[in-house]
């Protein structure tokens, strides 16, 4: 799975959950998808913009959390996702990666 995979499928799923009222973004690497919840839908972009939540990890890290591979919790315990912001937005993030 590639990084475009990645936000085609987060770009689908965003478009599945309702707005959730402010920026979410997931740092992969050099990438970045910015969630823009803050209208009447999620907006989705590669834009490297300021957002309430920040996720980052890797690329396979974001793949195994999608899969179901591995825990979220643990990712974040065991220092493979780190959270800056809002962290009752990043537990609204389980909605976008399934």
């Amino acid at each position: 799975m590639t990084f475009d995979d990645i936000y085609s499928a987060v770009e689908a799923q965003a478009g599945n959950v309702t707005a959730f009222g402010a920026k979410l973004k997931f740092e992969l690497g050099d990438n970045v998808i910015l969630i823009d919840g803050t209208g009447d839908k999620n907006v989705v972009s590669k834009d490297n913009g300021e957002a309430a939540c920040t996720i980052s990890t890797d690329e396979d890290t974001f793949i195994k959390l999608k899969n179901g591979d591995l825990n979220p919790m643990m990712a974040v315990m065991t220092g493979k996702v780190k959270i800056k912001g809002d962290m009752g937005l990043a537990m609204k993030l389980q909605s976008l990666i399934q």
